[in-house]
């Protein structure tokens, strides 16, 4: 049996707003995994003056209700202040979009929970965040629980890439068990130092390979 879909919905998963990548973003963030079936990343410019959203891009890994609640919440987020979006709820979403199927609500949370930690993004390499907590083996590894092995679809952590890591310092370094000439080896170290490097007591991000320690 077909999943009914509203007309809006049909018509953002058909021609999506604001699809693609920000080249020159001020932050970025990425939520989902396509191991679980839905991925989004989201891209802010953000005005540094008025801490206006003047451009937003997402990317998209999933379903129809995916694609469209990543084009729906970039509508609804362009143009407003860091505080104001951030405000942006799922159900307004969802309602944006004639509304959802029970089984696909779970695509406006993501959309929103993915706005909201791009904006954490910007505000952490802004110094813009007070509830700053100190940097710890357990954040780092939180952290990382967010950076996708491209083999499986699952985290870094949970699939043992991540070896060991360590804070000292204001010193992150992290052990990944693969080779630098590893297909994925660019693109994971570029995920984690996204993740790390905004955190405000970190001065600098190690990412060490298995043939980085035998040299």
């Amino acid at each position: 049996m077909p999943i009914p879909y509203s007309e809006k919905v049909i018509e953002h998963f058909k021609n999506p707003r604001n699809v693609g990548r920000l080249e020159d973003y001020d932050a970025k963030a990425t939520e989902g995994s396509p191991a679980c079936g839905d991925m989004v990343t989201l891209y802010l410019k953000v005005d540094e003056e008025t801490k206006t959203i003047k451009d937003i891009k997402f990317e998209s890994y999933g379903c129809a209700s995916n694609i469209a609640t990543g084009s729906i919440i970039t509508e609804l987020a362009k143009g407003k202040t860091l505080d104001e979006a951030r405000k942006i709820s799922w159900k307004a979403a969802a309602e944006e979009l004639g509304g959802l199927p029970a089984v696909k609500v779970h695509c406006s949370v993501l959309a929103v929970d993915t706005l909201r930690a791009a904006i954490r993004n910007y505000e952490e390499k802004h110094g813009l965040v007070e509830d700053r907590e100190p940097t710890t083996v357990e954040v780092v590894e939180k952290r990382l629980r967010h950076v996708m092995n491209p083999l499986t679809g699952l985290d870094i952590v949970k699939t043992h890439v991540v070896k060991k890591t360590d804070v000292n310092n204001g010193v992150i370094t992290v052990w990944v068990d693969l080779s630098r000439d590893h297909q994925f080896a660019n693109n994971i170290e570029q995920e984690i130092r996204e993740r790390l490097e905004p955190l405000w007591d970190v001065a600098e991000v190690r990412v060490i390979f298995n043939d980085d320690e035998e040299e």
